[in-house]
């Protein structure tokens, strides 16, 4: 009852917003700016609001917003450059955070970036890379399982264990066949760092630090710990940034697969269509939240931009990337929607709501 409750509680915030309006920035001539990879996290160029037709004043009330709600970070670039910053309860830019679930979509980010190396494919079968008895089904079930159905939440393994970070064999329990169901799951999303420490034959993270933290400048403050990505708001500003240029920094094409990136940041099955690999997809036609089977007909949030694609955490950890704004905004902090949810919140959409008239999209 619990869940269903929650459930129903973001699908009231959902529909109560209005639909998102078109991008009235007009086009950027200057070149994107990226934050220097080995300065120190105070060399970070900025622009004001009005510069670009936005409203500051309108701004300032979502931030207030924001920082009424638990925010200890909120950042929101521009065409690469700091538009406003702001802290709050004591924090400052050089505080870590841990990001739960929207560390998610930097492992989605990783794993394209191991295939493109040619050390994993994500249509192998994940008994290639963790054995055979990797879950307790039967051989014929765990044998349709692809690494792809780990990026989609697709695996059909069932998510109502009594403690989904469970990754033994004895935790992961048959309930459909893989492709069948989407169902937020930790457990088969945990077991991809498992795989790229497999497949690169380094700790998954030395193979992050290498191939992603030390190429956009997130060397100084974050690291993984236990399968959770801690980092600052500027940390994941700048993910967001590499994310929002398609996979390249500074003139370098990290993620160079972009058929990879395009199935990364799309629908990536039939079923929960607000989901791509490891990434929430706002604009689409239906979608779902964890802990629920409810295929809610609307999009996640309807007075956000269409085209907004996030990373989304527990405890309201966000990273939203809007490529028709050229924006990304990046919120750190807790819990700031009252419920423990794990993705979409109702925090989404009163934040979306404020933003909308001051970037007037």
């Amino acid at each position: 009852m619990k869940k269903i409750l929650l459930v129903l509680l973001v699908a009231s915030s959902i529909v109560s917003c209005k639909k998102t309006g078109t991008n009235a920035g007009g086009s950027i001539t200057e070149a994107y700016y990226y934050p220097p990879s080995t300065a120190t996290s105070d060399t970070w160029e900025t622009k004001t609001a009005a510069s670009i037709g936005w409203d500051e004043t309108q701004l300032q009330a979502a931030f207030d917003y924001a920082g009424s709600k638990s925010t200890y970070g909120l950042v929101l670039l521009h065409h690469g450059k700091i538009v406003k910053e702001q802290y709050w309860n004591g924090w400052n830019k050089d505080n870590r955070y841990a990001i739960y679930s929207a560390g998610k979509s930097i492992v989605a980010t990783l794993a394209g970036i191991a295939q493109q190396d040619g050390i994993l494919n994500i249509n192998n079968k994940t008994s290639q890379y963790l054995g055979n008895g990797w879950t307790s089904m039967p051989f014929a079930k765990e044998n349709l399982i692809t690494v792809r159905h780990q990026l989609t939440m697709t695996t059909g393994l069932d998510d109502n264990v009594p403690d989904d970070n469970c990754t033994t064999p004895a935790c992961l329990i048959y309930k459909a066949d893989a492709g069948t169901r989407w169902a937020y799951y930790n457990a088969s999303y945990r077991l991809m760092q498992d795989i790229i420490a497999v497949a690169s034959g380094k700790t998954f993270a030395q193979y992050g630090k290498e191939k992603l933290n030390d190429k956009i400048g997130m060397n100084s403050n974050a690291f993984w710990l236990n399968y959770i990505f801690y980092c600052t708001t500027r940390d994941a500003a700048r993910f967001g940034s590499l994310i929002l240029r398609k996979g390249e920094w500074n003139g370098t094409q990290l993620l160079t697969d972009q058929n990879y990136f395009t199935a990364m940041t799309n629908t990536s099955q039939n079923i929960n269509l607000s989901y791509g690999y490891l990434w929430w997809l706002n604009g689409k036609a239906s979608s779902m939240v964890p802990q629920s089977q409810i295929i809610f007909p609307f999009s996640l949030f309807s007075n956000a931009p269409a085209d907004m694609f996030m990373a989304l955490g527990k405890d309201d950890k966000k990273i939203y990337v809007i490529p028709s704004l050229d924006a990304v905004v990046v919120r750190l902090g807790d819990n700031a929607s009252g419920t423990s949810l794990l993705g979409p919140s109702s925090f989404d959409s009163e934040l979306w709501s404020r933003l909308k008239l001051a970037m007037k999209y």
